[in-house]
């Protein structure tokens, strides 16, 4: 049976740790914060900023919320993001997407002062990445491609060191050439400290069976239910299912999230990652792993 990569136990884990580096900082008089900007009254962005928020409290970190309604301007929207590029009770902040129809969303997030980058997807901070290749990095990292490299890692350090589970010289296929995913995933999964040979693949890919064959390791981001499927997949691949898509129940009306990895391409996995349970839950506890670092490196 499958072995399963759970991101829910693993991101509690990391926020316990967090806990005890937020209270080293206030015994300093250092008191991180994480500010959110919101724009419109969007469902599921109102639920994702709430859910950043109330892993803040847990962990000790302050919140600092501001909100626009949706009429609000690109004008207005900059000048938001520069009070939060000034204001000295922010230690990172984000930006919540996607912003209303008729926005340049692009600029609004160059403005993003990269030392206050705490979703690390700033150009400048993406641009670190492909720069630095054999160095430490000392500046925030995409969330959602951190957190899938410290799931991974976590798991095989309890197991023993698990051979499917060391990336070094592993071919790996990230499905899916997103911004918040797939690009910089694989930039971090070259790197020297990581070590793997990576395939970018994509919904345009010619061949794509062909090319899922070959991997030892898919990161599924691609946002197509059961894109990877078991009759193109290896015996023991790992598999992480990254993609979100969303299903309509005919029958109760309800729609739930759904991945790209089919339940038969699970089947022949050593590990696997759950969707909901696996990156989601990663992503918003490297979210606050950002921001505690931009507080250290301060406090340094």
């Amino acid at each position: 049976m499958p072995q399963i990569l759970d991101g829910t136990a693993t991101a509690k884990e990391i926020k316990e740790e967090l806990k005890s580096r937020v209270a080293a900082l206030r015994e300093q008089g250092i008191t991180p914060g994480l500010g959110t900007l919101l724009v419109g009254s969007d469902p599921g962005s109102q639920w994702y900023v709430n859910g950043k928020h109330k892993d803040c409290a847990e962990v000790g970190i302050e919140s600092i919320r501001v909100e626009l309604p949706e009429t609000a301007t690109q004008a207005e929207i900059a000048a938001a993001v520069t009070k939060l590029n000034n204001d000295n009770a922010v230690t990172g902040y984000i930006v919540q997407l996607p912003l209303p129809k008729g926005i340049d969303t692009n600029a609004i997030l160059e403005l993003i002062d990269p030392a206050k980058d705490a979703d690390g997807l700033h150009p400048v901070n993406l641009g670190r990445i492909v720069l630095n290749v054999n160095d430490p990095i000392e500046t925030p990292l995409p969330c959602t491609p951190r957190g899938i490299i410290e799931l991974i890692n976590r798991f095989y350090e309890k197991s023993d060191e698990d051979l499917d589970l060391r990336l070094s010289g592993k071919s790996i296929v990230v499905l899916g050439r997103g911004v918040t995913v797939g690009r910089p995933l694989g930039l971090m999964l070259t790197r020297r400290d990581v070590n793997a040979t990576v395939t970018l693949a994509h919904t345009g890919t010619v061949d794509l069976p062909m090319v899922l064959e070959d991997a030892d390791v898919i990161i599924a981001a691609a946002g197509v239910p059961g894109i990877v499927d078991g009759e193109h997949v290896a015996d023991d691949v790992v598999l992480l299912d990254v993609g979100v898509s969303r299903k309509v129940d005919p029958e109760t009306g309800k729609s739930r999230v759904v991945g790209d990895v089919s339940e038969s391409a699970r089947a022949k996995s050593s590990w696997y990652s759950p969707n909901p349970g696996g990156a989601g839950p990663m992503t918003r506890a490297m979210l606050l792993t950002n921001v505690v670092e931009i507080a250290e490196r301060a406090a340094a």
